[in-house]
């Protein structure tokens, strides 16, 4: 598996996370090339999307792909035709964030016949404390809804089990397990597990034993 492919597809259960990890993925991906954008195909979740941070990729020099003015705020399938631009100039590297689960991947699946030649790879997001995916069984399903409403193949797992602020080791701990068992069922690796930056010091052995993602949190609840 190309674990550095030019389009970074995340995509999985609705509140898995996926937002963050595109967030950070693309800041990740600016210190590296000259272009890069995040495609913002969440069309299930109106208040934790990619684009509520527009102001954030513009000081990074990201170029964010999603509806403009007054439709930046639809709750509506709205998708820019900028996607087309970003996926024919190779000299891009695109993150795209999906919407949760099969009714988010239907946003994904418009544009099979685009992508499915090019260098990409698709990773689900597992954060087991969200329902419906705090099983294998639950994961399972979830991803094989995915990949029958794109039509795309899921790479790799990620595990982004995690309780916001409240998340302790063993919350991480036993995420990876139910992960690593759904890997095993599903045949597919488990990309790594990310971690938030401040747990950094407390999951220091963790990470000696696992390959690990830290990342930023900019999505917060009102009461945070």
């Amino acid at each position: 598996m190309n674990n550095d492919p030019r389009i970074k597809i995340i995509t999985g259960h609705f509140g898995s996370g996926k937002t963050e990890i595109s967030i950070n993925l693309s800041r990740i991906e600016k210190e590296k090339y000259q272009k890069v954008a995040i495609v913002d195909l969440d069309v299930i979740n109106p208040y934790f999307r990619s684009r509520e941070v527009n102001s954030y990729f513009q000081q990074l020099g990201v170029e964010l792909i999603a509806p403009k003015g007054e439709l930046a705020t639809a709750d509506l399938p709205i998708v820019s035709g900028e996607i087309y631009r970003v996926f024919n100039d190779h000299n891009y590297r695109v993150i795209i964030d999906v919407g949760g689960d099969k009714d988010g991947a239907t946003a994904l699946g418009q544009y099979y016949n685009e992508i499915k030649n090019l260098d990409y790879q698709m990773y689900f997001v597992v954060n087991v404390n969200r329902p419906y995916v705090s099983t294998v069984e639950g994961i399972m399903e979830t991803v094989r809804q995915i990949e029958v409403v794109s039509r795309l193949k899921v790479s790799a797992l990620i595990n982004n089990s995690n309780l916001g602020i409240e998340t302790s080791v063993d919350d991480i701990q036993r995420g990876h397990l139910i992960t690593e068992q759904a890997s095993k069922e599903l045949d597919l690796p488990i990309l790594y597990t990310t971690i938030s930056s401040h747990l950094r010091n407390e999951t220091k052995d963790f990470a000696k034993e696992h390959q690990v993602l830290y990342i930023d949190r900019f999505m917060r609840l009102p009461w945070e």
